[in-house]
């Protein structure tokens, strides 16, 4: 039997970055993804300045670029108080090639980095096939698939365990995913209504102690685009009732201030569960995780899909160093210490944080914290440091900084 050097379970960006860079650098790489084709996810959209940086060198910032939407500015806002902060990302010219958020759907960016792997005699990608388990030796992983009802096994010296949040690898290996679920879960609707002429920035969030908004506008297929807004569910609600058109109509009512009377067209309405969960390894002998795998938080910020692809890029670094240069395995354990650091210390503390701001229902404490941005973003030098955090630029910097 024919032992693959790297199996990535997942084709979703993650799985597929780490196997296109390790592709790249010479490494035999096998994508296993359960379903038949790329998948639809709505959810993820922005990416931050490093991001574009990691992708540029595989031409793939260069495409996402051409369908794009650049976001050079974003805004804080609350209910009651409008416009609290507005956020020029220009004063990072200087820290990044790309001072600016882009706005692409994760379901665009999955087919360019799935064309430029398959474009590799040493990568391929097999749908349709579906994880069931692995074990370990010392040398390789058996790793057991499941295709078109028949179960066959697969060797691989190494396996990434791409594959979401529910990661049937990373329970396979026996890793802890420890954390919680938040109570109430999230909405995502989509309509071709545009509010920029209301002063909206095309990312904004909203403040408001019964139930703030976060909006983006995304490119969708092109110009005007689509405006998207997350809202929080509370217990209140069953998902039938979330996903009638007319709770996403009550709520652009009561944000906008618009009468009753008011339709706002929807094209698209999702809700799901969010999770603040990190795994308690991201490395148990030749398994690693990469990715939602690895750990999964609220999407106020922004850090999930960016911090998968931070993930990925790091650990096809490290391993390709392993398999190709003959470098020491202790690079994993380095990985390991890189990313697990950051995403306890910065994602997850800082998109929490991000959470209890725009929900925050103390009146004294809410000004305090009005005061507190509008007083940074007065000062060039704390607008700077503000935004070097938001862009996730500090985080990479503090992995780097990790040995």
């Amino acid at each position: 039997m024919n032992i693959h050097q790297v199996i990535v379970v997942g084709a979703g960006p993650v799985g597929l970055l780490c196997a296109l860079d390790l592709a790249r650098q010479g490494v035999q790489v096998c994508v296993l993804e359960l379903e038949h084709s790329t998948t639809l996810d709505l959810r993820a959209g922005t990416f931050h300045p490093p991001t574009l940086e990691m992708l540029a060198p595989l031409g793939v910032t260069d495409a996402m670029m051409q369908i794009g939407l650049k976001v050079p500015v974003w805004q804080s806002r609350d209910l009651q108080e409008g416009l609290i902060a507005e956020w020029d990302m220009s004063i990072l010219q200087d820290d990044t090639p790309y001072p600016f958020r882009l706005h692409l759907e994760q379901h665009r960016l999955t087919p360019i980095l799935l064309e430029k792997l398959t474009a590799y005699s040493n990568a391929q990608v097999l749908f349709s096939h579906e994880f069931i388990g692995l074990t370990q030796s010392p040398e390789h992983v058996s790793v057991r698939v499941k295709h078109q009802e028949q179960e066959v096994e697969l060797l691989a010296q190494w396996v990434i365990g791409a594959d979401g949040g529910k990661s049937p690898v990373r329970k396979s290996a026996g890793i802890e995913f420890d954390g919680y679920t938040w109570p109430e879960r999230y909405s995502v609707v989509s309509t071709t209504h545009d509010f920029s002429h209301l002063g909206y920035a095309d990312n904004a969030y909203v403040s408001d102690p019964e139930q703030w908004v976060a909006f983006f506008r995304m490119p969708d297929l092109g110009p005007p685009g689509l405006w998207r807004m997350t809202i929080p569910v509370g217990q209140a609600h069953t998902d039938e009732e979330v996903l009638d058109p007319q709770y996403a109509n009550s709520v652009f009512q009561r944000v906008l201030q618009t009468p009753a009377d008011v339709v706002y067209p929807i094209v698209h309405q999702s809700v799901y569960r969010v999770h603040q969960r990190v795994a308690n390894r991201f490395r148990s002998e030749r398994v690693l995780l990469a990715g939602d795998s690895a750990h999964v938080n609220n999407p106020l910020g922004g850090f999930g899909l960016n911090s998968g692809i931070h993930d990925a890029m790091n650990l096809s670094d490290k391993l390709a160093r392993v398999i190709v240069q003959g470098e020491s395995c202790e690079l994993l354990n380095l990985y390991e210490r890189q990313r697990k650091s950051v995403n306890m210390e910065y994602v997850q503390e800082i998109s929490i944080k991000n959470k209890h701001n725009l929900e925050e229902a103390d009146p004294k404490i809410r000004q305090e914290r009005f005061a507190q941005l509008r007083k940074i973003n007065a000062s060039e030098t704390s607008r700077r440091e503000y935004l070097l955090v938001s862009s996730m630029i500090n985080s990479i910097k503090k992995a780097n900084s990790i040995c």
